[in-house]
């Protein structure tokens, strides 16, 4: 795993770090820091003030999870925390890792306890764990038996028992940026002494393709640094000799569920150059179209409703489209849908609308109709009164009988409330006459 560093460790330090390293170790292996203040990209953590910072400083570490994109320093730090509170350290990997070896780790973190010292139980990709297995690390986090430090790429409140979760502090970690990842590449080059055979235009391509990634960055490095290449790489050059990264992206996980809030909240923003982004970065990234279109034809009904009513017939076009075509050329499609709805009028009198009817039949259910509104197709039926006095709307001058619609028992309720944008200011207008002949017509 990689480490992150900011800056240049002191000298005796990096000299007995680089003795316990073999020197044809990988390179990120060899950058790895000495001390939290030499991880890079997360001082909001490991800084004086950063929760982690002020734990060591107390000399007390509770359990943590720390929650964080791949290559950020999870594991470096879970070491660094171990060594700064002198505490055992004992790595495992939820990947390889089984019953078994839990127990084994809990059994020798006893043993230590007996001894006095503490043992820091860190726990890599801890969220592949089922919920049983998470269970059994309870009582020996309760009794102080291991400190808990998990890592995890996925949302912890997804993947985490609420038990485990409430006995640890979520720590999160950021994406590094381009000037933390330019900086392994500085530290990477002095290490080694020389320059990367790449012209700076080059040298940004492969921070940027990293995205985020300080271990795929360095290893991206190491390859570069293992071939002998006459002349600077430029751009496109790079681009043959080294595979670009794929982004980070779950299809089942938590970057799922990010970018498709992202693209529907772009929608509803009327941001259409952000909605187009956020599009995009699913589909690159082999998310299910289909998928995206379910959201956007929700999206048409939600947030766009009669406010353009049209919407919704052109992301069942979209979709019809697309399964015609298929991909990529289907695709074309979707894009269309997610323009028209991103700069659509918005509107969620509808959405509205519905919440508040449901949740008043779900109150009302047992009233039945007035029976002016019922049919009679029996002479029982008439002699009781279903169908009397019905008024024929078609009939009325205005095409309006303003008859009552509503149960005995219920008052009139106004569930849609349309807005003064699109299709929907007509509309108000329509409802807002009506109302004016119902108040007539029953005075």
């Amino acid at each position: 795993m990689s480490d992150l560093f900011q800056d240049d460790p002191p000298a005796h330090q990096n000299a007995m770090h680089q003795k316990s390293v073999r020197d044809d170790a990988p390179l990120a292996d060899r950058l790895r820091p000495d001390n939290l203040s030499q991880v890079i990209g997360q001082d909001h953590i490991t800084g004086e003030d950063g929760s982690i910072g002020r734990m060591v400083a107390a000399g007390k570490l509770s359990s943590i999870i720390l929650w964080g994109p791949p290559g950020t320093g999870k594991t470096s730090i879970a070491r660094l925390l171990a060594a700064e509170t002198n505490m055992h350290y004992k790595p495992l990997s939820a990947v390889f890792s089984g019953v078994a070896d839990l127990k084994k780790a809990f059994s020798e973190a006893e043993k230590i306890a007996q001894t006095g010292k503490k043992t820091l139980l860190f726990v890599d990709e801890i969220h592949r764990f089922n919920k049983a297995q998470q269970d059994g690390f309870l009582p020996f986090v309760e009794q102080g038996i291991v400190t808990l430090v998990g890592a995890t790429t996925e949302n912890p409140s997804f993947e985490l028992n609420a038990a485990l979760l409430s006995r640890a502090q979520i720590v999160i970690l950021n994406r590094l940026d381009h000037a933390a990842l330019e900086g392994l590449l500085s530290r990477a080059e002095k290490l080694l002494q020389r320059a990367l055979p790449l012209t700076n235009e080059a040298r940004d391509a492969m921070v940027a393709s990293a995205d985020g990634d300080g271990r795929f960055l360095l290893n991206q490095a190491e390859t570069l640094f293992s071939v002998k290449i006459d002349a600077p790489l430029d751009p496109a050059a790079l681009a043959k000799f080294l595979q670009r990264r794929v982004a980070v992206y779950d299809k089942s996980g938590d970057g799922h569920y990010n970018l498709i809030s992202a693209l529907h909240k772009s929608m509803r923003g009327s941001d259409p150059q952000a909605a187009l982004y956020w599009l995009a970065r699913m589909l690159v990234a082999g998310e299910e179209p289909l998928y995206i279109l379910r959201r956007i034809v929700r999206f048409a009904s939600e947030d766009i409703g009669m406010a353009d009513p049209n919407a919704l017939a052109q992301c069942i076009a979209a979709k019809e489209a697309y399964d015609f075509l298929g991909s990529p050329e289907g695709e074309l499609a979707i894009v269309q849908a997610c323009l028209y709805c991103a700069t659509a009028p918005k509107s969620n009198a509808l959405y509205a609308a519905q919440k508040s009817s449901f949740k008043s039949a779900r109150e009302t259910g047992s009233l039945i109709p007035p029976r002016n509104i019922l049919n009679a197709p029996t002479q029982l039926m008439k002699d009781i009164g279903y169908g009397k006095d019905y008024s024929y709307d078609h009939n009325d001058d205005d095409g309006f009988s303003g008859d009552n619609y509503w149960p005995e028992g219920m008052d009139s309720a106004e569930f849609y409330q349309p807005v003064a944008r699109g299709f929907e200011r007509k509309i108000r207008e329509r409802l807002d006459y009506w109302s004016e002949l119902r108040a007539k017509k029953q005075s």
